[in-house]
């Protein structure tokens, strides 16, 4: 038997306006949409603004694992069989509006629609495939081509839009962080970057297409010591 969608279900809908289960929330820059160890209780789909998602080891220290920007959900841990905490910390990099959907609503929207089911489940295979990606970029390509990786990322190069574009404000130390290298590294590599012609910078970064052509044509110069 085929299950067709619930008449009236619009996905687009769901994800833009408030209702039973979900509520738009409003974040300022630094403030988090949940914190590490906090209940698995939700999903938030972004609407507008770029956020990080960190971690913080034993030890203390912090690393950044993931970007986000609009149209990404995080926090969809939330939907295990059986819900737990928070593996990390999502926190708006800009301001951000974000709809804060329960575990309930959630389910029940991917079980009521399934156009909203196919879009998330799209969403998560194009993670799996970012975080793939990203484990192929640590073990394999050098810190120089890690970091031209990230700015490319930011930039959303390869999706509709300007070709060139500025990139939202991130620290060297926060670069440092996901390339897997030191601050004093990235420095060097964003000094050089600016050299060639690649990106502008002064208080806001600016991603050339340049950029893209030598990471695609393997032109970045390759350090067998990093």
């Amino acid at each position: 038997m085929v299950e067709h969608e619930k008449p009236g279900f619009d996905a687009a809908a769901v994800l833009a306006s408030a209702g039973l289960g979900r509520r738009i929330v409003q974040l300022a820059p630094k403030e988090a949409f949940f914190s590490q160890g906090d209940p698995a209780d939700s999903v938030f789909y972004l609407q507008e603004g770029r956020a990080k998602v960190t971690v913080v080891a034993t030890s203390g220290k912090e690393g950044t694992i993931m970007l986000l920007a609009a149209g990404d959900f995080v926090g969809e841990e939330a939907l295990a069989t059986m819900p737990g905490f928070r593996l990390a910390t999502a926190t708006a990099t800009t301001a951000c509006t974000a709809l804060r959907i329960s575990r309930e609503e959630m389910i029940h929207a991917m079980h009521e629609g399934h156009s909203f089911s196919d879009l998330f489940l799209k969403f998560l295979l194009e993670r799996s495939i970012r975080v793939q990606a990203d484990l192929v970029d640590q073990l394999f390509n050098s810190s120089e081509k890690r970091l031209a990786r990230i700015l490319l990322l930011m930039a959303e190069f390869g999706k509709p839009g300007e070709p060139e574009q500025y990139i939202p404000r991130i620290s060297q130390e926060t670069l440092a962080e996901m390339v897997g290298t030191t601050r004093s590294r990235v420095s060097f590599f964003m000094n050089r970057f600016r050299k060639l012609g690649f990106i502008e910078y002064n208080k806001r970064i600016k991603v050339h297409k340049s950029l893209l052509n030598a990471v695609l044509l393997d032109q970045m110069s390759v350090r067998k010591s990093e």
